[in-house]
């Protein structure tokens, strides 16, 4: 019998915006991000209109948002499935309003997505909470890394990356808790646990070649269940090697 090691590797199941405004779909999602061995289902939370993104040049990402936009009632209503299912529900909240909405249903912590790390008032109304905050590094500048209290999460914000983009990619997860992946498949996943990753975010689809600008770089479930099994033997056997 092999010791184990400590710390538990978190797997979340990003569902985002993939069930293109089908509440049954994303439903579907939640149970099989159960089933699969996920820890969390995520969603996101915002309004298309504020997010700056109502320009010409970019109508087809606002149109893909726009589709996929949740009500509170249907914030609600995906946080009672995921009780239902016995799956924690997170979101990334957009903006103010949004982070009461989670803190109505009684989230038991928030994220801020990487286009959101230098809105202030945001993280503020997410600190002002109490809550665990996770949050990602995909936009990251020259400003560095925001001042507060969070698991912070190495990120390329592109759907999906290239291999070119991904040269900066940690030798070893020591500066960061984990991994935000929105490349091709799972193998930069599973080097990144290797690496000590200890929260591992995963875009999450029932088929990558639906509509959506993130179905491709998300995992489909037969992936999904593959991470939550390499973290399983990770975990449970010292010095476990492929």
């Amino acid at each position: 019998m092999f010791p184990k090691q400590n710390k538990k590797i978190t797997l979340i199941a990003e569902i985002g915006h993939n069930h293109n405004g089908d509440m049954t779909l994303a439903k579907w999602l939640i149970k099989l991000a159960k089933l699969c061995g996920a820890n969390i289902a995520k969603f996101q939370v915002y309004d298309t209109d504020i997010l700056g993104i109502a320009v010409p040049e970019k109508q087809e990402v606002y149109d893909d948002l726009k589709k996929s936009e949740l009500t509170k009632e249907q914030v609600k209503e995906l946080k009672d499935e995921c009780d239902k299912v016995g799956i924690e529900f997170m979101a990334s909240a957009f903006d103010i309003e949004r982070v009461g909405w989670l803190e109505e249903i009684g989230v038991k912590r928030h994220k801020i997505a990487s286009r959101s790390i230098y809105n202030e008032e945001l993280i503020q109304a997410m600190v002002n909470t109490g809550k665990p905050i996770i949050a990602s590094l995909g936009k990251i500048d020259e400003r560095g890394i925001p001042q507060i209290k969070a698991d912070f999460l190495y990120c390329v914000a592109k759907y999906p990356p290239s291999p070119k983009d991904m040269k900066g990619f940690p030798k070893n997860f020591k500066e960061y808790a984990g991994f935000s992946d929105h490349t091709l498949g799972i193998n930069w996943t599973i080097k990144a646990i290797k690496r000590g990753a200890k929260i591992i975010e995963k875009h999450f689809t029932i088929d990558k070649t639906m509509l959506g600008r993130d179905q491709a770089g998300s995992c489909e479930p037969y992936e999904l269940k593959k991470i939550s099994e390499f973290i399983k033997l990770w975990t449970e056997v010292k010095n476990f090697k492929i």
